[in-house]
């Protein structure tokens, strides 16, 4: 009998990822509409910002404790979440669309026996169910889906669903100790460039193009980004030429993103690319082709030369921000 929501939280190097608050608050959000007891769950070693689960609707958090479990397991996480989520007779889980959720939802669906929808952009109650909608067809049109099973996992799309504060009284974290962990896989290290915004996480996004000519020409989009506190993103073209590195693009074949702001230059706007970033809150469009399929999704659009115009808008928003 269905009597428990689990959001499943992810942690790096010992940090909840911001978008397992907006996981943490849907979750809570939709315990209140379906009249379920919600938790989350978190694996790792110490986790530092554990206690801000409190803020999101949460009452009760549990922590699988291990110092192997500090990196992500498939195997082990997989073993973890599934074994509680029986334990508990979860019939909802929720966890975030990234490369973490991409890769534990489907493990979890098997050793759940469950239905999975992924990468979902709403989420409703009718009739007692929960509806999820998600792109299809390069984000062309959405897909309104329900599950049968008595197990259901659903991916949120990250920065679609607000981190909504919500007061869920007291809050409690019970400490599961777990030994022996099943370590068949292990991810070893991270690496990443020092400095730089993740695009998945970052609030403004400055993106290039095969328009931009060469990776010579991407200091002037850093140059940009600096200013506004952004990160760089880069289209499929760019990265297959490689000018940029994979962990930048943005689309169907990269990264989903929705940021307040995105900043396309040189971008002509491919479907694919413009499945990965179409949700953002103001899409600022530069481009000399007037007729660019980027423009029928901007907010403000400038056709011009982006060799002359990002220069100039780089040092007028200097002047504004000293």
């Amino acid at each position: 009998m269905a009597n428990k929501i689990l959001a499943v939280l992810e942690q790096r190097e010992g940090t909840i990822k911001k978008v397992s608050f907006e996981v943490a608050s849907t979750a809570a959000k939709l315990s209140k509409e379906l009249n379920l007891d919600v938790e989350a769950v978190v694996a790792g070693a110490e986790v530092s910002n554990i206690n801000e689960v409190s803020k999101y609707g949460i009452s009760k958090l549990v922590h699988f404790k291990n110092s192997e479990l500090n990196n992500y397991s498939s195997s082990a996480y997989a073993d973890v979440f599934s074994g509680y989520a029986s334990e508990v007779g979860a019939t909802y889980i929720f966890v975030g669309n990234t490369a973490f959720g991409n890769d534990l939802a489907p493990r979890l669906s098997v050793k759940l026996n469950s239905g999975c929808v992924v990468d979902c952009i709403n989420l409703t109650v009718e009739s007692g169910e929960v509806i999820a909608t998600r792109p299809i067809y390069a984000g062309k049109s959405n897909l309104k889906t329900k599950l049968n099973s008595d197990v259901k996992i659903f991916t949120i799309r990250p920065n679609i669903f607000k981190a909504e504060l919500s007061d869920a009284g007291s809050f409690s974290v019970d400490v599961k100790e777990v030994s022996n962990p099943n370590l068949k896989s292990k991810v070893v290290a991270y690496k990443k460039s020092e400095g730089k915004l993740d695009v998945a996480e970052a609030d403004i996004i400055v993106s290039g193009g095969r328009g931009m000519k060469g990776p010579e020409n991407f200091n002037l989009l850093e140059s940009l980004a600096d200013v506004l506190g952004a990160a760089v993103g880069a289209s499929r073209a760019v990265v297959d030429a490689g000018w940029r590195p994979h962990r930048e693009q943005v689309g169907q074949t990269g990264k989903t993103v929705s940021p307040t702001l995105y900043v396309a230059c040189g971008i002509s706007g491919a479907i694919q690319h413009l499945a990965g970033m179409s949700t953002s809150k103001y899409i600022v469009a530069i481009n000399k082709d007037k007729d660019a399929p980027i423009f029928s999704v901007a907010d403000y659009g400038i056709a011009g030369d982006l060799f002359e115009v990002l220069p100039v808008l780089t040092e007028e928003i200097k002047k504004i921000k000293s």
